[in-house]
């Protein structure tokens, strides 16, 4: 079995359950090694055992880091402890995340709405600046940041969380520009909805606090939580890869995207405007009013 990502280090936030879990198994499935960063150390440590007890070679390591990115200070201490481990960085995947405050906007607990910014745009933003230039001076990578619900529709109730990943998917497309030609891909993933505490916050709110609409969809979303889990993670492991070489700029569904078959339609990809985050006029839906 020739493993896509063998060789291979990558930095993994938000690793010790959820989707981030099965992002780190998925990436060690490959044959990388990892950094797993989270809040939780004992969930680190089970992951951590769990995965050496399935290592491809002597050569494949798995390293954890427990700190908390709602700390500003802390990614400064994540970029120290990954130099110590690598000499080359090749994978970064900003998946950390908090839902925030759910309600309405102007009832929402202020420092708990800012703190929300800070774990799901400010924190993945400082770790893309601080790595950057490393991954540069050893010829390149990729770099995939998580998007999720609010960041291409609007999401009522849950504003701080909207906000920061609508914000996170145009950073990440601006970066991606900036790095065009360097051999650093930058992506997003919308991984889609499923059964993590996230989902079974929006649940223990209620339809009264987070709307009968996204109610009913957070149950709707627990009947096919592990499919869609399990291909989030395929996603990432693809834009870290080799096989998304040429892929860059692009904020990609995991569910709803053939994302399998973009390196066929790379040229395209190239030369059009397809998946970015974008606004929609009159023209787009057949109408005149120039």
């Amino acid at each position: 079995m020739t493993l896509q990502l063998a060789g291979h280090n990558a930095l993994l936030t938000g690793a010790s359950r959820g989707l981030g879990r099965e992002i780190a198994r998925a990436l060690w499935r490959q044959g990388a090694s990892l950094l797993l960063v989270a809040r939780s150390g004992d969930a680190l440590r089970t992951l951590q055992r769990e995965l050496d007890g399935r290592k491809h070679d002597s050569a494949q390591s798995a390293h954890i880091l427990a700190l908390d990115l709602a700390v500003e200070q802390s990614v400064p201490l994540l970029v120290q402890e990954a130099h110590g481990l690598w000499r080359d960085l090749h994978i970064l995947v900003n998946n950390a995340g908090v839902l925030g405050p759910i309600g309405k906007t102007w009832e929402n607990d202020w420092p708990e709405w800012t703190a929300t910014i800070q774990v799901n745009l400010l924190a993945p933003v400082s770790l893309c600046r601080a790595c950057v230039p490393w991954m540069l001076e050893r010829g390149g990578g990729a770099i995939v940041n998580l998007s999720g619900g609010g960041a291409a529709t609007p999401r009522p109730h849950f504003s701080a969380y909207a906000a920061a990943k609508a914000a996170l998917v145009r950073f990440s497309e601006t970066l991606a520009q900036e790095l065009a030609g360097t051999g650093l891909r930058v992506n997003c993933v919308a991984p889609g909805a499923m059964g993590t505490d996230m989902l079974q916050a929006v649940l223990r709110a209620g339809p009264g606090k987070c709307g009968a609409k996204e109610y009913a969809q957070a149950l709707k979303a627990l009947e096919n939580s592990g499919t869609t889990m399990a291909r989030a993670a395929a996603l990432c492991v693809f834009l870290a890869s080799s096989a998304s070489e040429g892929i860059t700029g692009k904020l990609l569904s995991a569910v709803w995207d053939p994302w399998e078959k973009l390196p066929e339609h790379l040229d395209e990809l190239r030369s059009s405007d397809l998946y970015p985050l974008r606004r929609v006029v009159p023209a787009d839906r057949g109408k005149k009013w120039d």
